[in-house]
């Protein structure tokens, strides 16, 4: 691979991310200080080497995965957002004061807008968060709302309807039992089995109190799970890329979403689905990104798109809105 190679292959990503249409040696010529007949044996040579190939016979050439992967990594040059790019998308975040939940969802539905793309984010549970608090509050005639909040200051609640009311006592002792047993544990100690040793010890009351302890298990349980969510849905089954029967299999399939947010690393990260068999949408391109809460992983902002992706423009996008993620949430802690 000399400079000339790496020069035209490129020009043929940056043409087909353009114009979606095989690119041939006329349109490199403009980009390359070389005859058509020199690009034509270069794209030739590209395509042996498996960075390009030709779609149909006397077509022009497209980029392959591998020299998608090529030009992501070596040859792309990214395109430093402007002020006026900037200001844009920090209008698009509401102001005052924000939940966590609020800023990252603002978040991903603004980037979908703006590179009319899907967008997916999942939430990560901090390690070594600690369930520091279990209030059971009566709201009404059999009627509970439970409240879980932990040491990294997540905050979950229920209603719980209950089939009688429960008497002071029964409160009281429910109110030291989850003190005693639950308070304090880290999230990832919450195993089946503890929970199931925890609710057979609650001996004579199990009948009636299991039903609360019940539901404050399945809350525990969630800390652990990674919420995620998909914005922009809509803009993937419009785009000529796809195949819409795996546009609409994949956004009605959870699991899917959440397998593609936990095969991702730390940092950016660039995914093609030719070099994963089990991504499910073909010819496709996820690219994440992590924001940070108290300089720890907090959750990932990724991208949905075709494979032809302006990733030179869409790159920095990304990583200004995960900033502006970390930066709010800094300023909520605050």
């Amino acid at each position: 691979m000399d400079a000339r190679k790496l020069k035209i292959l490129s020009a043929v990503v940056d043409e087909y991310i353009v114009t979606g249409e095989p690119v041939g040696s006329k349109a490199i010529v403009k980009h390359i200080n070389a005859s058509s007949a020199t690009i034509r044996n270069e794209m030739a040579e590209l395509e042996k080497q498996g960075y390009l190939e030709q779609p149909h016979t006397s077509a022009g050439r497209i980029p392959t995965y591998k020299g998608y992967r090529l030009y992501v990594d070596t040859l792309m040059k990214t395109n430093p957002l402007s002020d006026e790019e900037k200001s844009l998308i920090d209008s698009m975040f509401p102001t005052g004061e924000l939940s966590e939940d609020i800023i990252v969802q603002s978040a991903s539905t603004a980037l979908a807008e703006l590179t009319k793309c899907a967008t997916v984010v999942a939430s990560e549970t901090p390690k070594f968060s600690v369930i520091s608090k279990v209030e059971v509050i009566p709201t009404g005639k059999r009627m509970y709302v439970l409240l879980l909040i932990t040491s990294s200051g997540a905050i979950k609640n229920k209603v719980c309807r209950l089939q009688f009311d429960l008497t002071n006592e029964q409160l009281d002792f429910f109110s030291n039992f989850i003190r005693e047993n639950v308070e304090g544990l880290a999230v990832e100690e919450l195993s089946d089995e503890l929970l199931e040793r925890l609710q057979t010890a609650l001996g004579t009351y199990m009948m009636t109190l299991s039903p609360l302890f019940a539901e404050i298990c399945k809350m525990s349980q969630e800390f652990t799970q990674k919420r995620v969510s998909l914005s922009g849905a809509t803009n993937l089954l419009s785009c000529r890329d796809f195949d819409q029967n795996e546009i609409i299999r994949f956004i009605n399939d959870k699991s899917e979403i959440t397998k593609l947010v936990e095969e991702t690393f730390s940092g950016l990260h660039v995914m093609f689905s030719s070099e994963d068999e089990g991504f499910v949408i073909n010819n496709s391109s996820f690219i994440s990104s992590q924001y940070r809460r108290k300089g720890k992983p907090a959750g990932t902002l990724g991208l949905i798109g075709p494979m032809r992706l302006d990733y030179a423009k869409f790159i920095p996008y990304l990583e200004y809105f995960t900033n502006k993620i970390t930066d709010l949430l800094e300023e909520e802690e605050d």
